[in-house]
Order: C-alpha cells, then structure tokens, then sequence
C-alpha cells in the first residue's frame, strides 16, 4: 500500500486535472483518495502544505543529481525535466499566489539550497551582497521557469538551464566556477 502522503499527493493530482487549485477543497482530495479527513490533517496543514510537500520530493530528486559532483546546468535540466513529466501539477500549483503558494514555497528551496551549498563548499556561509545576488537570481530563475511551463515550453530542458545561466550575475557565475559547480 502506498506512503498516506503519496496518496494524497496522487489524489490532489487527479483534482487538478478537473479544478483550478484554489476550488480544490479537502474534501474533494480525501474522497478522491479514499482517506479520512483526519488522516489529511495528521499529515497536512492545508492543500497548499500537501503541494508543497509533493514539490519537495521533485526539488529533492533534482538537488540530489547536483550532489552527485554534476553541475548546476545538470541540475536545472533534472529540474525541468520534472517539471515537464509533472507539467499538471506544475501548472496548476504555480498559478496561485496565495500564502504558501508554490512560487514562493521554490524560491525559499532554491535559495535555501544555494547557501547551502556555499557554505558546505567554502566552509562559510555567503556574505551579505552574494545572499542578494542569490535572491535576485532565484526570483528571477521561478519567474522564467513559470513562464516556460505556462507558455507551451517552448525551449528544451537544455536551452532553458542554458538561458538561466547566461543570466547569472557574474559574482554568482565566479564564485559557482571557484566551488566546481559551472
């Protein structure tokens, strides 16, 4: 039998198919699942908390292939690809912008997952300026890559992880060069 979370995860997949992310009510998931209300709430705060969640487990997948001593351009194609064989899910998630919505929820992993890697790399964390850098970029990055999924993907995975690191301010690009990465 499949993790609660899965299932869940699965379910809320299937609503999106018919319904925009916002109408999606607890109810409609826990039926289309089969579960209890009790059980969606012993797992999730709210059906934003279980996108999230689910998000994670694709984000995680992605940074685990940059972990392997691939590049950041490895990474954000794994990304994509996800992405793309999960387009619904996306595409649904990502037009919210509500609290926790996925937008956000991407730019915190993201920026999270950079510093991070800065300071496991370096042995410090970023100063100042770079965490700006950082966040700039990474906002930039989730803009581009809901533009991408919204408008047809129209690039491949490769022309869209190239696009995102021509657009990398250059301390981002010397420092990701001196740590391996690029």
């Amino acid at each position: 039998m499949p993790d609660i979370k899965i299932k869940l995860a699965q379910a809320m997949k299937e609503c999106m198919k018919t319904s925009a992310v916002e109408s999606i009510t607890v109810k409609q998931i826990v039926e289309t699942c089969g579960v209890s209300r009790q059980s969606f709430y012993r797992n999730f705060i709210d059906k934003y908390d279980l996108i999230n969640w689910y998000f994670d487990r694709l984000l995680e997948q992605s940074f685990k292939e940059m972990g392997k001593g691939k590049t950041l351009r490895d990474g954000l194609i794994k990304k994509f690809q996800y992405i793309k064989e999960e387009r619904l899910f996306f595409t649904a998630g990502f037009k919210g912008d509500e609290q926790n919505n996925l937008k956000e929820h991407d730019f915190i992993m993201i920026y999270e997952f950079y510093c991070a890697l800065i300071r496991e790399k370096t042995g410090t964390p970023p100063d100042y300026h770079t965490r700006k850098l950082l966040e700039m970029y990474c906002q930039s990055s989730i803009y581009m890559t809901v533009q991408w999924l919204m408008k047809g993907m129209r690039e491949t995975e490769q022309e869209l992880a190239d696009l995102m690191l021509d657009a990398m301010p250059n301390r981002l690009r010397e420092l990701f060069t001196e740590i391996k990465i690029m």
